[in-house]
């Protein structure tokens, strides 16, 4: 079986409407350790869902999908959430930052589930604002902070605990154009940092941004 980090074969969901939605279909693809992506296509091109299986938020239909030569097709709930909170950081267009918690709480509160030392969590909390730009923001509420900044804490929960692989479906989308640079910017760094960096975009500028495109289409992947 192929080492790639992450690796598709032959992946379709199917959802049981009337009628039956095929929102992916035999998706075949391979993504290496390191890279930095951005999977574009339009509104309803089937993107979001091949994020929700690439990051094991949900299961295909069909097909195979492996992450370091493991078939998450044998895994279970709980290996999966393992999985998920061991080697995967998300970042999507609504920030879903908890209003009542500092920046630095909302960092520390990604990693809750990894079994740090609060201590630990704080001190990797402070490190990744740090990384986006945020250190001064950090005992700052979402309240206090503009949308840029807080999809730049949402980047540093992402990132906090070192993921192998950082999802972003959309993150761009809601913010003004220099907000969004510097976001793309912090995409980058943690890219830099040695994770590899999925970005889902229906924006052909953002896109250019990256060293490697993936498009699809009506569900399908193509080019």
């Amino acid at each position: 079986m192929t080492m790639a980090h992450l690796a598709l074969r032959d992946v379709s969901k199917v959802y049981p409407t009337k009628p039956p939605l095929a929102a992916l279909k035999n998706v075949t693809l391979d993504i290496e350790r390191g890279e930095l992506v951005a999977v574009v296509g339009p509104s309803g091109s089937g993107k979001t869902t091949l994020l929700s299986l690439m990051g094991l938020l949900d299961t295909p239909t069909s097909g195979e999908i492996w992450i370091d030569g493991v078939h998450t097709g044998n895994m279970s709930d709980a290996g999966r959430s393992r999985a998920r909170s061991d080697q995967i950081g998300f970042v999507f267009q609504q920030f879903y930052l908890l209003p009542a918690l500092t920046a630095r709480d909302n960092v520390a509160s990604g990693m809750l589930y990894r079994g740090l030392p609060a201590a630990e969590r704080r001190e990797r909390a402070d490190a990744a604002l740090e990384r986006v730009g945020l250190a001064s923001r950090s005992k700052h509420r979402p309240g206090e902070l503009s949308g840029g900044e807080q999809q730049r804490v949402a980047i540093a929960r992402a990132i906090a605990s070192e993921p192998a692989v950082v999802f972003a479906d959309e993150p761009t989308g809601a913010l003004d154009q220099a907000s969004g640079r510097r976001v793309l910017d912090c995409l980058i760094e943690a890219n830099h940092g040695g994770a590899t960096v999925i970005v889902i975009t229906h924006d052909p500028g953002l896109a250019a941004n990256f060293d490697r495109q993936i498009h699809v289409l009506d569900g399908e992947v193509t080019g």
